[in-house]
């Protein structure tokens, strides 16, 4: 696999640090997979995969979010993207879309979201009908309530403490109980995986479970309803393939029941291919769980059913240095 790195400039001065991973020199690619990150993570945690997708002939982009990784920049900086945060965040994976689409015009490209990154993932389904050809939602869910309660709460301690506090208040909110199934518990993040070793790398993580601002909480709360009102879903396009994934011990699917309520809204717009995949007793992060070779094994097997398999190319990227460059360098969690 070849591992390469660059920005993306954006209008308000922010660069987004974004990663390419290419397989080894002149295999055929014959596909493209782009990746949204959840919460208080970072793309890199995505190289596993993308080592297991560049070795079976596809392109790997992902770029880490405003107030994340190493587009924050500095460790202050994590959990706080500034005003209006997640319609920038899906702006900035459709301008890396863009990007993927003038480099590899030809092949098929998706959207892979988890989390935090299924939910933007769910907005750009209705937002742009044409830059991705199939969309991936890991550890995601459908409609919820409750939602217009944490705005509320979001706004009044906003108002009190301002936009750029760091919440523990909403934090213990959205995270407090999801560790609850899993009594008695080793870390705060058991809820993630049934590998200790897949937790522990997380939780000491430097890049990883920073504590987010009241502003972000706010524009959170306000994308989960924004996703699900009709007016946006009848945008979505029918003909578009959705594969979606998730552990039967998931919280934030709500063990199950909410990734099955989302595939019945999805069913109810007639979307004409959708796909889904609960894995037993799996938690929230299924590409870190113990099973992880055959989730990731799934996904490369919808991918090949889905991929438009008579366009290939050798990839000739000009500029792009053969030179790999490696990944450098309170706790919440990575919804």
């Amino acid at each position: 696999m070849r591992e390469y790195t660059f920005t993306i400039a954006e209008n308000d001065g922010t660069e987004l640090f974004a990663y390419r991973w290419l397989p080894d020199q002149n295999l055929p690619i014959k596909g493209i997979v782009q990746i949204s990150h959840g919460m208080c993570e970072t793309s890199y945690r995505y190289i596993r995969l993308a080592e297991k997708l560049t070795a079976c002939g596809y392109g790997v982009y992902a770029n880490d979010h405003i107030g994340h990784g190493r587009t924050a920049g500095d460790p202050d900086k994590l959990g706080m993207p500034g005003a209006n945060a997640f319609n920038r965040m899906a702006n900035g994976m459709l301008e890396l879309g863009e990007i993927v689409a003038k480099e590899f015009p030809e092949q098929s490209r998706f959207l892979l979201g988890h989390s935090m990154g299924s939910f933007l993932t769910q907005k750009i389904m209705y937002d742009d009908r044409q830059t991705y050809h199939g969309f991936i939602l890991s550890g995601t869910n459908g409609r919820r309530g409750l939602l217009k309660l944490g705005e509320q709460v979001a706004l009044l301690q906003a108002k009190l403490q301002g936009m750029d506090h760091r919440s523990m208040l909403l934090n213990a909110m959205v995270f407090g109980g999801f560790n609850r199934a899993f009594r008695p518990v080793r870390t705060a993040f058991d809820w993630l995986s049934r590998d200790p070793e897949e937790v522990d790398q997380f939780v000491h993580d430097p890049l990883c479970g920073a504590i987010c601002t009241t502003g972000f909480f706010l524009d959170f709360f306000r994308l989960l309803q924004e996703i699900h009102w009709p007016s946006s879903l009848k945008h979505i396009n029918p003909k578009l393939p959705v594969y979606i994934f998730a552990g039967d011990r998931d919280p934030v699917g709500l063990f199950g029941k909410g990734v099955l309520s989302l595939v019945e809204m999805y069913r109810s717009l007639e979307l004409q291919d959708i796909e889904y995949r609960l894995y037993p007793d799996g938690r929230h992060e299924m590409l870190h769980e113990t099973n992880r070779d055959e989730v990731m094994s799934d996904i490369v097997d919808w991918l090949d059913r889905h991929v438009n398999t008579e366009v290939t190319s050798v990839s000739t990227l000009s500029g792009a240095s053969d030179e790999p460059e490696q990944s450098t360098s309170s706790k919440s969690s990575a919804l």
